[in-house]
């Protein structure tokens, strides 16, 4: 019997990982993006992290490489989903409203100080994102896939689900329905990917003198922990003004990060990380089936959610929100 079951485990595994090289494989057909953005991160953060590393045990391949490469590899085809959610989530998550509101002051700005402007909205709009994926449990079941990896270094940055990428859609609709140039809204989402990419390094540099200034490795380092006195906080991604002025900064000065993850079971792979947040969900033909109870869910999902932002945005300075954590480490 024991064998029996062993021996469809293996088969299933198999299965998996073939279905996983066929996505791989169909993200690189539609583009080769995904290897260049690896050998390039690869040429230019590994060098620093065997000169300067953080923790100096852990080896180029370490555990679960393969995962966080693969989601880099599959890119091309996982940002498809994530382009096409990300438009949903802008337009329900009615960011366009202020912004349109806003729009006849944006274009009293001159135009020498749009970029400054928009990057300190950007950058506070993206901080509440952020902290909502962290704060409420539905969204944090998705943004949970990128804080799995119990590795920090030049590949981790690579995971994370593909409808966690819809964390940047709010800011950018806002900025771009206030008057702001698509050019530079879409400069300033590259620039926050692309800097993520790096923070995650390997590399023991401390930054002491930008720590309040601009997020450093040892900064974003602290996000990723799983030290409870570290978790939910950090959440800016340029400037750390934010998690000072709302109360989530954490920068102790005689520690450092050690352990990293999450403190719930998260699936290995690339295919059971994408279903592991919708495993609670219905098929998606139920919602089809049923137009009138699919629309009640919807409304009532997204009261759940209004009702988790505003318990996040109100909730004492300071203070942690255990009691509406998934992941209660209590």
């Amino acid at each position: 019997m024991e064998e029996t079951i062993g021996f469809k485990a293996r088969i299933f595994s198999m299965i998996l990982r073939l279905m996983t090289l066929t996505l791989i494989a169909i993200a690189l057909y539609i583009s080769v993006e995904g290897i260049f953005v690896v050998l390039l991160l690869f040429v230019l953060v590994v060098p620093f992290e065997k000169l300067f590393p953080r923790h100096k045990g852990q080896k180029i391949r370490r555990p679960h490489l393969d995962t966080d490469i693969g989601y880099a590899l599959a890119s091309p085809l996982l940002g498809l989903l994530t382009g096409f959610v990300a438009i949903v989530v802008g337009i329900l998550s009615f960011a366009w409203i202020p912004g349109l509101l806003l729009r006849p002051y944006v274009d009293q700005i001159p135009e020498e100080y749009m970029p400054l402007i928009g990057i300190l909205l950007f950058d506070m709009l993206v901080y509440w994102t952020h902290r909502f994926y962290h704060e409420i449990p539905v969204l944090w079941k998705f943004h949970a896939i990128h804080h799995s990896t119990e590795h920090l270094d030049w590949a981790s940055g690579f995971r994370g689900h593909p409808l966690d990428g819809t964390i940047l859609a709010p800011a950018f609709v806002f900025l771009v329905s206030a008057g702001f140039s698509f050019e530079l809204t879409g400069a300033l989402a590259a620039a926050q990917l692309i800097l993520g990419l790096f923070l995650h390094a390997n590399v023991r540099w401390r930054l002491k003198w930008l720590h309040r200034l601009i997020i450093t490795p040892e900064f974003h380092h602290w996000h990723h922990t799983n030290e409870r006195d570290a978790i939910w906080t950090n959440y800016s991604t340029f400037l750390p003004i934010w998690d000072q002025l709302f109360g989530t900064y954490f920068m102790p000065k005689n520690r450092r990060p050690q352990t990293y993850g999450v403190n719930e079971e998260i699936p290995i792979g690339i295919l059971r990380q994408l279903r592991y947040p919708l495993r609670t969900w219905k098929n998606p033909l139920w919602y089809v089936l049923h137009p009138f109870q699919s629309i009640k869910r919807t409304f009532k999902f997204a009261w759940r959610i209004l009702k988790a932002m505003r318990k996040s945005m109100f909730r004492k300075r300071g203070s942690k929100p255990w009691d509406v954590y998934p992941n209660n480490p209590l």
